[in-house]
Parts: structure tokens; C-alpha cells; sequence
């Protein structure tokens, strides 16, 4: 079996990989084993243009934003469902000093453009608020109906292996990758977590595995469209309920989710809520991050039949179109990878 590319993985990353290089024309397979609580199935796929608590500007956020809505669309068009939605940030201010903070930094700059100060009394009989809130445009991609979707349609073309990639079968050489039959010019990994057991990249790339959990909640009579977020994040996902989340953990024994971190996110969501909810699931996962916060991608300098699509985080579905785009041009036009994302970086240092 002949292709030009085998991809390793499909979550966020290796699906906007595996999108960008069928629209290009290429030949593609991807190896993947699902597995229900991957980062980018637990994730709650948010895209928010501002980031922590000095509210800064994301990373190249007015190039990101309208490549990811334009994709996002085509997806939607492609699959016939629902991937993308626009929401706005209902953001609850958790002191004075974060209401004077916000205040300032969106009152100008680039921010703006972006935010605008809410009307609180419309959320006060469900919500406590006594510092007020503010509105930031942002929105979900609906990782939940986005990712089986694109798993059938590769089904559908016959280009998904429905298994864990195993590296000692992996036979590489100058021309290209060979597995289990399967040849191509080129093995893309796009493994999440798995990348730092990875023989070739694991060593060299800096990631830094990290668990989270979250909870899936209902809360009856409160419905809303908009992403909820003060020290724990609601996100919509269908009539009354909601995304919960998230926990962050350097340490950790294993993958199940935990009692600690159900009573975490419980309390945050008692700070918030002045109504009655019930938890309906708890889940967790681990998540790769770099240490400088941006994607690593590029092929190995030793072995340029193998590369890596990786390390997107918490802004991986904005992150996603733009830079697997930009890494599909790198693969076929040889065009250069911002040098912020090109894992040169790490085997030249």
C-alpha cells in the first residue's frame, strides 16, 4: 500500500494534519487507537483571545482566529455537523484588583477589539458575581462531534488504521517510512502524550506531561450559550449542561480521575453557582506542553522521513488550522516553519 504520508494519531492535531494534506491532494493514513480520554477528547476545545490574569493578547491570535474560523467551516460543510460556534466569554471577575486589571488592559490596545464590559444583572440570580463581569468573544469547536466525524470519514476513504502505531515495527530509511505494508515518503507523529516515549523525538523535545480533570455537570434551568469562567470554566455542551473544568497536575500516580480533584472543581463551582447541580461524569487526562508554550513541528534533522506535530496545549484549536497548514506547506514546498515552532530549536541548541 502506497501513500505519501502515515500520520500517528487523531486528536486535534493530527486531525487538522490529516485535513490539510487530503485537501492538498496527498495520500494519507492515519494510525490511530482511540482512546476515549486522550487530551483532545476531554478537552473542551475553548478559544479565548486573551490569556491569564493579566488578560494579554494570545499568540498571533489575528492570524489564528479567522484561518481556524475558515477551516472550522469547511469541516462542517465537509462532515455535515456542527464543529464550530462562536460564544462569548462570560468572564466573572474574582476581586477588585482583577476588575481594575482587566479594566485597564482592554481599554486599549489590541485587546480591545475584543472586549466589552457585561451587564451582570442579567446572570445575578445564578451566578455570584459582586465584582461584576466582563464579555470577551471567544468560542468552542465542538471537539465531541469533530473528531468521531472525521474518524468515519477517514474510515469512509479507507485512510485510518484503527490501532496503536508500534515503533520497533516502523522500518525507516532515506527514502521514506515502511509499516506493516503500509509506505510512505513520510511519518508524521501526532501522539499527544505518547511523544515522550517516543525513540526519536522523546529525547530531544522538551514536553512536559501534565494531568488534568474535569467534570460534566447539569444544572437545571440554567441555560446558556455563553462559556462561563472564573476559577473553573462552564462550557455548554447540550441543554443544561456543561463542561467543567479544568485541573492542573505535574505529578500523578495514574490516568483515573481523582476525589481530590472532583472536590476542587466542585468548590470552584460552588463559588460560582447560587442554584443546585448535579455531577453526571468525571474524567481525566494528560496533556503535553513545552516549556515555551508553543507547537513543536518539523521533521528530525537524522531521520527526514519522520516528523512531529505536537505540543499545541490549551490554545490547540485555535493553534491547530494555521499551524498544520503551515507544516503542510513545510512537507510539500519546503516553505520554512516559524522559527518559534520549528523544533530545530531544540536539536541546534
Amino acid at each position: 500500500m502506497e501513500f505519501d504520508y502515515l500520520i500517528a494519531g487523531q486528536g486535534i492535531a493530527g486531525t487538522l494534519l490529516s485535513y490539510s494534506l487530503l485537501q492538498a491532494g496527498q495520500r494519507v493514513l492515519v494510525i490511530d487507537e482511540h482512546k476515549p480520554n486522550s487530551a483532545s477528547r476531554v478537552a473542551a476545545g475553548v478559544i479565548n483571545p486573551v490569556s491569564g490574569r493579566r488578560f494579554e493578547m494570545a499568540w498571533m491570535y489575528d492570524q489564528l482566529y479567522p484561518f481556524a474560523v475558515h477551516t472550522y467551516r469547511q469541516l462542517e460543510q465537509l462532515l455535515g455537523v456542527p464543529v464550530f460556534r462562536e460564544r462569548d466569554i462570560w468572564m466573572v471577575l474574582p476581586s477588585e484588583q482583577m476588575r481594575a486589571a482587566f479594566q485597564a488592559k482592554t481599554s486599549q490596545g489590541a485587546a480591545r477589539q475584543y472586549t466589552q464590559p457585561a451587564n451582570a444583572a442579567l446572570w445575578e440570580a445564578w451566578l455570584h458575581q459582586p465584582y461584576g463581569a466582563a464579555l470577551v468573544k471567544g468560542a468552542t469547536v465542538l471537539l465531541q462531534h469533530l473528531l468521531p466525524a472525521w474518524r468515519a470519514y477517514l474510515e469512509s476513504r479507507r485512510c485510518l488504521w484503527p490501532e496503536r502505531l508500534a515503533p520497533s515495527l516502523l522500518q525507516v530509511s532515506d527514502s521514506g517510512v515502511a509499516y506493516k505494508g503500509a509506505k510512505a515518503r513520510a511519518l508524521i507523529f501526532c501522539e499527544g502524550a505518547q511523544v515522550t516515549g517516543n525513540p526519536w523525538f522523546g529525547p530531544h523535545l522538551p514536553f512536559l506531561l501534565n494531568k488534568g480533570e474535569v467534570l460534566k455537570v447539569h444544572i437545571p434551568g440554567f441555560d446558556s450559550e455563553n462559556i462561563i469562567k472564573r476559577s473553573i470554566t462552564l462550557v455548554p455542551q447540550e441543554k443544561e449542561v456543561y463542561w467543567v473544568g479544568s485541573t492542573f497536575v505535574w505529578d500523578y500516580p495514574d490516568e483515573l480521575p481523582t476525589a481530590g480533584k472532583r472536590a476542587f472543581l466542585e468548590e470552584g463551582l460552588q463559588q460560582l453557582l447560587k442554584v443546585p447541580y448535579t455531577v453526571l461524569d468525571q474524567l481525566a487526562g494528560i496533556r503535553p506542553s513545552g516549556k515555551d508554550r508553543r507547537p513543536m513541528m518539523g521533521l528530525h534533522p537524522q531521520y527526514p522521513a519522520l516528523g512531529v506535530f505536537n505540543g499545541l496545549g490549551t490554545k490547540g484549536c485555535s493553534l491547530a488550522p494555521y499551524m498544520a497548514h503551515a507544516l503542510t506547506q513545510h512537507l510539500l514546498h519546503g516553505k520554512p516553519l516559524l522559527p518559534e515552532t520549528d523544533i530545530k530549536r531544540y536539536f541546534n541548541g
